[in-house]
């Protein structure tokens, strides 16, 4: 039976709990080994130490696998806690002292990465201490939460005109919402318009990305607007793709509007959207104790300015 003085806490490791949390996340005794750098039989051992000291029960064989008992999930939402209280403690020591350093690993799709790294990596000459690491990462928009087990910080895309699906155990800081402008051939008879609507377009030929993309799902809007079947020619998520297939006559897109302005110019013509909402939202997502960390609240704070630069 669990204690509930003071003694629990002298008998728990912390590593140890971190681990548990990390199981709980990812599932298996194999992925957990695989992102602490321990072998499995280390994981096994912790998570045995962890239940011997506290006298209960916290894992339970499940087939090949193991899945948490109740006591388990309780524990490892604590340890959630412990984590986000000791950086929350950490970043005030650092506040205290004046200084700020350490590796922040920060995950981008291709195309937020385009639009906000360049510009983010000079706002960061401000803190030489800060070692900022960038990975890219293009899923779809329901899978980016999970990441964050991987990241510090995870630039993610979702659509805006839907509501985002329950991330329990995530932080969410809004960077933008990008407009999505329909990318026609300089040539094209409607590429002088102001604006086009879903029914002016919705008998060309489509490039666009895989199901369940934030533009992808935009397109699925504008068909229902003009109660007609999008006709797909290509699908890619490669916007530069995209762009050159469009500049030489090969369809129309719909591309994200300040990601692609610049690379328009002279090659391609960028048309909003009439009668429908069209645009994406793009968020940094955090687990509470990355986000409780002075070196992390920098990053972000770095990309919320280099993000608004775009507004």
């Amino acid at each position: 039976m669990i204690d509930d003085g003071h003694d629990l806490w002298r008998r728990v490791d912390v590593a140890h709990l971190a681990v548990l949390r990390e199981l709980a996340e990812r599932g298996s005794v194999t992925a957990v080994a695989r992102a602490t750098s321990l072998s499995p039989s280390a994981v096994s051992q912790q998570i045995k130490v962890l239940q011997r000291r506290l006298g209960v029960v916290l894992v339970q064989r499940a087939g090949r696998g193991v899945r948490l008992t109740d006591a388990g999930r309780a524990l490892a939402g604590i340890a959630a806690t412990v984590s986000t209280a000791l950086a929350t403690a950490e970043a005030d020591w650092q506040r205290y002292r004046g200084g700020v350093g350490g590796t922040v690993r920060l995950a981008t799709f291709h195309s937020a990465g385009e639009l906000l790294v360049p510009g983010l990596l000079e706002r960061m000459a401000e803190h030489p201490d800060v070692h900022l690491e960038t990975f890219d990462e293009d899923v779809l928009q329901d899978e980016f939460a999970g990441l964050t087990a991987d990241y510090d910080v995870v630039v993610a895309h979702r659509s805006d005109d839907v509501v985002p699906p329950p991330r329990p155990g995530v932080e969410v800081r809004l960077l933008l919402r990008e407009p999505l402008d329909v990318a026609l051939p300089l040539d094209h008879p409607l590429a002088g318009r102001d604006r086009v609507t879903p029914a002016d377009v919705i008998d060309e030929d489509w490039i666009v990305p895989p199901a369940e993309f934030p533009i992808d799902r935009v397109l699925t809007a504008l068909a229902a607007s003009a109660r007609a079947p999008v006709r797909i020619v290509r699908r890619t998520t490669h916007l530069p793709l995209t762009e050159k297939l469009v500049a030489r006559g090969h369809g129309i897109a719909l591309l994200p509007r300040h990601t692609t302005l610049e690379r328009a110019e002279g090659r391609l013509a960028l048309v909003p959207l009439a009668d429908l909402r069209a645009g994406r939202v793009v968020e940094a997502l955090m687990r509470p104790d990355r986000a409780a960390r002075r070196s992390v609240q920098v990053v972000v704070d770095a990309l919320v300015a280099e993000a608004a630069s775009f507004a």
